[in-house]
């Protein structure tokens, strides 16, 4: 079996101090040690985890992420629509519930069997790890040649490959709402095109944004194609877990998150993730047309849902229901001077531009150069 703590240290010498996920029996030393030695933010899912980790990797951070393997299932919208388009490499450790000839829980069985083939389906790189120390530290070196290449690489953990690392006592981070505005007046039901021309008029030279897949990026590309700018292209639902890494990683940054209904409805757990690790530096503002705008009008469940309370409830310090662009520009101008972690909440009209178009620049590009753009900033 592996010393948990020296497989930890190891760890550390390649550069991966930046963890998150969701836990697992077999990784429960792993992940405890990551909690009391290192940055672990504990996802809701272990997609989010994922874009978690991808945004630390946009911000500079070398991330692992841990997770069971009937999690991985999960994962695989964000690992081949965010992590293998942008190329935003982490490092992961799945276990491997359902081992073939091993007894396990019926659930796991399947997975058991297909672990490895999904890994192989989605062009990742990945290993069994070794229970031996020194054939451990050998294959972490191939993993970071990997990771340092930009490509994400994977290592399968059996049962009992680590030793046992006792978890320390956790603090418990309670974060209070401070300040709740509800819908008080008319909607002016703005389009989203102008809504992102406001947006995009209030930044500065620390502002980045992170735009929603689907019409947001493609307008927010219209608007302006600038190198503060990522259009998500897929991964729907991730947007804000991508913010919290970069922002968890960059705090001189100011990270505003452009978000879509049907994108947050789809991955709402995430707010509670938010709230704990409560990043002041960044701004979530959701824009609701109660529709899937993309994929022909089909309309969400987002009437049914009050997200100013459900974000308050979340932890966010500020959640604000904006009725208009003039309310827009005011929030967003108070909370470049205030700060904490805010949700605006704006509903707009449906409907897009006509002939929109779409980024002419390619993922990795946006990437490379959003990544200029953080350092000469850091």
């Amino acid at each position: 079996m592996l010393n948990t703590s020296e497989f930890g240290h190891e760890l550390k010498k390649h550069g991966f101090n930046f963890y998150s996920g969701v836990p697992c029996s077999f990784l429960k030393s792993l992940i405890n040690y990551s909690i009391n030695e290192c940055n672990y933010i504990a996802a809701a899912n272990e997609g989010d985890a994922i874009a978690i980790a991808s945004g630390a990797s946009l911000g500079g951070k070398k991330s692992v992420v841990l997770m069971q393997n009937s999690g991985l299932t999960n994962a695989v919208s964000p690992l081949t629509s965010l992590t293998y388009p942008f190329q935003l490499p982490v490092l992961g450790f799945v276990s491997l519930r359902g081992e073939p000839g091993l007894i396990d829980e019926p659930q796991h069985e399947l997975m058991g069997q297909i672990t490895t083939q999904l890994l192989d389906l989605m062009q990742i790189k990945w290993q069994y790890l070794s229970s031996n120390f020194s054939e451990a530290k050998l294959q972490l070196k191939t993993a970071n040649e990997w990771v340092e290449k930009e490509q994400p690489f994977f290592f399968v953990v059996k049962k009992n490959t680590f030793e046992k690392e006792s978890l320390k006592l956790e603090e418990e981070a309670i974060h209070i709402n401070k300040s709740k505005i509800e819908k008080t007046s008319f909607d002016e039901l703005p389009s989203r095109i102008v809504t992102l021309q406001v947006i995009n008029q209030c930044k500065d030279g620390k502002t980045v944004h992170l735009a929603t897949t689907g019409k947001t990026g493609r307008e927010l590309y219209e608007v302006e194609d600038s190198s503060n700018n990522l259009y998500m292209v897929g991964s729907m639902g991730c947007v804000s877990s991508l913010g919290l890494g970069l922002a968890l990683t960059r705090k001189e940054l100011n990270v505003v998150v452009i978000d879509g209904d049907g994108s947050l409805l789809m991955r709402m757990g995430s707010l509670s993730t938010n709230g704990t690790y409560q990043p002041e530096n960044m701004l979530h503002i959701l824009l609701d047309n109660q529709t899937h705008d993309s994929t022909g009008g089909q309309r969400t469940v987002s009437h049914n849902v009050n997200f100013v309370n459900i974000a308050a409830a979340c932890g966010y310090e500020k959640s604000l229901y904006i009725h208009n662009l003039k309310e827009l520009e005011k929030e967003i101008q108070k909370w470049k001077k205030t700060k904490g972690l805010t949700f605006l909440h704006l509903k707009i009209r449906t409907g897009s531009k006509q002939n929109l178009g779409r980024p002419q620049v390619t993922p990795h590009e946006v990437k490379i150069r959003l990544q200029q753009f953080i350092n000469e900033k850091g």
